[in-house]
């Protein structure tokens, strides 16, 4: 930070991270009269494809995020990572994501429980939290579409992705939506 930045706050770059997979795996829906998975078992309990199918393909892990070196304060951005497919809301190589993106972060249970920049609709901080999905949640909903829907997801709000951007020009693309729970996804669609 140089002196003509003095009086802003100053930010540093958080890291980045994906929080679920880069194309659908559902597990089968719970039978009549059963819990489904994400109530009867921990985090450390699921298989693969559980914990894969916890992501509800928001996108809102994959945006660029400033931590404020004064307060440890969390800042969403509206600039996507390189690798967000911006429509789909999912990773374009989720494979290969932590080696194209070093600073991506694979969520583990145990950095569920640590990382305090995960969106507050996120369903792995939900279910470490011990609470229910949303109802736009396509393990909940059966339909994929409803994320986007319910204004929960980054479709139609991610402005540029972050080759386009300085990083000393994130600051300019700050925005408070991500680390909220969207109208439409407090309330049940009609």
């Amino acid at each position: 930070m140089d002196a003509a930045d003095s009086k802003k706050t100053a930010k540093k770059p958080a890291s980045r991270t994906t929080a679920g997979r880069g194309a659908s795996a559902r597990p089968a829906a719970p039978g009549k009269g059963d819990a489904p998975f994400w109530k009867t078992k921990t985090l450390e309990q699921m298989s693969q494809r559980e914990w894969e199918s916890l992501c509800d393909g928001c996108g809102r892990c994959c945006l660029n995020k400033l931590e404020d070196i004064d307060t440890g304060e969390t800042h969403f951005t509206d600039v996507g990572c390189k690798l967000l497919d911006t429509q789909a809301c999912r990773c374009v190589d989720y494979k290969n994501r932590q080696r194209k993106v070093p600073d991506c972060v694979k969520l583990t249970p145990r950095g569920v429980r640590r990382i305090v920049w995960l969106p507050p609709t996120c369903a792995y901080k939900l279910v470490a939290e011990g609470k229910d999905l949303y109802w736009w949640h396509p393990l909940v909903s059966g339909d994929p579409e409803t994320v986007h829907i319910s204004g929960a997801s980054v479709r139609g709000r991610v402005t540029l992705d972050e080759t386009q951007v300085l990083d000393e020009e994130l600051e300019n693309h700050i925005v408070a939506w991500p680390g909220r729970v969207p109208r439409g996804g407090k309330a049940k669609a009609k």
